[in-house]
């Protein structure tokens, strides 16, 4: 992919009650000349790097803790990749993953807006080793 065009997913956060098809159609509303494709996850937005990097801004205003972005590799309808050409999923694992853990990744952010502190776990100490056979035996 040239410098100059971008492809990059938009997946919704699990617990948020965004649908893929009103992203989707949020994206278009924009009269952007990107192309959009939608996904069980969210959608795929390509086009030029700015025009693409703009309507991320503009779907962050709009879900600042909902919608999650990265670069994409391959452009969309890449015959190498498009389940439709008989393209192969490698990263597919991965990417199911990662969306798993971005309703943690919002409810973290949720709670930083609304003015929760993050305090480190006291250390823990290691017991002695004849303390843990102890506990071990106990039936």
């Amino acid at each position: 992919m040239s410098q100059e065009r971008e492809t990059r997913l938009f997946m919704i956060s699990p617990r948020s009650m965004l649908t893929p098809d009103q992203l989707v159609r949020m994206v278009h509303a924009f009269g952007a000349a990107a192309i959009v494709k939608e996904t069980c996850y969210g959608c795929l937005v390509e086009g030029p790097r700015e025009l693409v990097l703009d309507i991320l801004s503009k779907v962050r205003e709009t879900y600042p803790n909902e919608v999650f972005s990265k670069v994409r590799a391959y452009p969309c309808s890449d015959p190498r990749r498009c389940r439709a050409q008989h393209g192969t999923r490698p990263g597919y694992a991965q990417l199911e993953e990662e969306w798993e853990l971005l309703s943690r990744i919002q409810y973290g952010l949720e709670n930083i807006e609304r003015g929760a502190k993050y305090e480190a776990p006291a250390e823990r100490k290691r017991i002695p080793v004849n303390d843990f056979k102890r506990i071990c035996e106990v039936q």
